[in-house]
């Protein structure tokens, strides 16, 4: 990652952003990468509007509706998904993800489920995943705003339930569907190759209890297969809210806790990122998984501990959602470009970084100590493939984002002397050649495991 906090001197902090490879001179990089500039800029909102039209027009995308007319339901829905991302770039390869889910909760029936997947190989097997669900609901009468007010007694598991009525989810989530298929695009025509491999990823089954992103997580997590980050987008695209707020200049990302979770690595380097690239924009980071009571795919990725954080637009109108309501006219496309921009901004630059630098050793325990002298902070982790140099974060346990940071060579350990771990949290990150930064990787202080203590009655 390119940028440059509020930079403190203990003892001695660089004041731009410096990297040495081995015999090398030092190389003065700008804050701004030209190459993720230019593929921010790319985003066309055009193509998301034109995009989303044709989306709606399949009536409804309800998981369990029509999957044999080649012009109405999910089973339409899907096909053109697929067919358009595989007209995006021959870079791509896109395939159905596909599920056979048994009958559970608000799954009434066997079903088969296909998520829409299109992967941009990198140079490397980890992951970086842009995903937003396609599937769309329709509860009826008041929609999302009856069922809050209902307290959670939803009518999806009735026997009767109307699979095929009109749905046409433009926003929830046509607006994230949409932005994941755009990126799709502007990342494969790029051109650029990334160290990463990224998929963009379009759910089903989102609507009946995150079922297409649980059965893709769950075959990830057997597979073991190393997921860098998820950028999850549901309902971006509104900002006009209910309550009649208007709100087109800022964002919501949520991420799970606890506080140095590789989710909340995730969700501060969204807003470094978003703050260079996209500084209109500005990122409302919300310490909590999701929404009160409500939630999305990206909780399929966290709950098999892979960093995820989903993306909220800033004010929502829960009148629209879950209705036939929830249309075209309630997508400000413009505000939805922002957020593609800012997903293109943060994706690229976790992509063209190496690997965040591991600070566990193979049991699982810290590689932060007092150091010899007991009082110096001793950070010790393994090196990333293709860094050059690493950054050392570090600030006070009551504080939620890094304060202080340090450049350093390409070393595997650090000492900061007279530094208390008592005191401090830290965190490192690896910088590759160009300048990127990865994730930072936090030093994560653990819960003190103690016996029950044995009373005689």
């Amino acid at each position: 990652m390119r940028f440059l906090p509020r930079l403190i001197v203990l003892p001695v902090l660089l004041s731009f952003l410096t990297v040495r490879a081995a015999g090398a001179q030092p190389v003065i990089a700008p804050d701004a990468d030209p190459r993720v500039a230019q593929l921010v800029a790319s985003v066309s909102q055009d193509r998301l509007r034109s995009l989303a039209t044709t989306l709606v027009g399949f009536g409804t995308r309800e998981t369990m509706s029509n999957t044999t007319s080649p012009t109405r339901g999910i089973g339409a829905a899907r096909q053109w998904i697929l067919d358009e991302l595989k007209r995006s770039s021959p870079r791509l390869q896109v395939s159905f993800d596909t599920h056979v889910i048994a009958p559970q909760g608000r799954i009434t029936a066997k079903t088969e489920l296909r998520n829409v997947m299109a992967v941009l190989p990198g140079r490397t097997a980890r992951r970086i995943y842009i995903t937003g669900h396609y599937d769309s609901l329709n509860l009826g009468a008041g929609g999302q705003q009856a069922l809050n007010a209902a307290g959670g007694s939803n009518p999806q598991a009735n026997a009767n339930f109307n699979h095929d009525a009109e749905a046409p989810g433009a926003n929830d989530d046509g607006s994230g569907t949409v932005l994941t298929m755009e990126l799709a695009r502007v990342f494969a025509e790029s051109g650029l190759q990334f160290d990463a491999t990224l998929v963009f990823m379009c759910w089903s089954g989102e609507e009946q209890g995150l079922i297409g992103s649980a059965a893709h997580a769950q075959a990830l997590a057997a597979q073991k297969i190393a997921i860098e980050a998820n950028l999850n987008n549901d309902i971006v695209g509104n900002s006009r809210g209910g309550n009649g707020v208007v709100d087109a200049e800022t964002v919501r990302v949520y991420s799970v806790g606890p506080e140095d979770s590789m989710s909340r690595s995730l969700a501060r380097y969204v807003a470094r990122v978003a703050a260079i690239y996209v500084p209109s924009h500005r990122i409302r980071l919300m310490a909590r998984e999701d929404r009160f009571g409500r939630g999305s795919d990206h909780s399929s990725m966290t709950k098999l501990g892979f960093p995820a954080v989903v993306f909220r637009e800033a004010n929502e109108s829960f009148s629209k959602q879950h209705t036939a309501n929830d249309t075209l006219d309630g997508v400000d496309f413009a505000y939805l470009a922002q957020n593609a921009r800012v997903n293109a901004a943060v994706a690229a630059s976790i992509a063209l970084a190496p690997a965040a630098p591991a600070v566990v050793n193979d049991r699982g325990a810290n590689l932060l100590t007092r150091g010899p002298s007991g009082y110096d902070a001793e950070l010790k982790w393994n090196a990333s493939p293709g860094a050059v140099a690493y950054r050392v974060y570090w600030r006070d346990t009551w504080t939620n984002d890094w304060q202080h940071r340090q450049t350093i060579g390409n070393a595997t350990s650090f000492v900061l002397p007279n530094v208390s771990i008592d005191d401090f949290v830290f965190g490192v990150a690896a910088v590759g050649a160009d300048g990127h930064e990865s994730l930072v990787s936090a030093y994560v202080s653990p819960v003190r495991q103690s016996a029950d203590v044995k009373v005689v009655k």
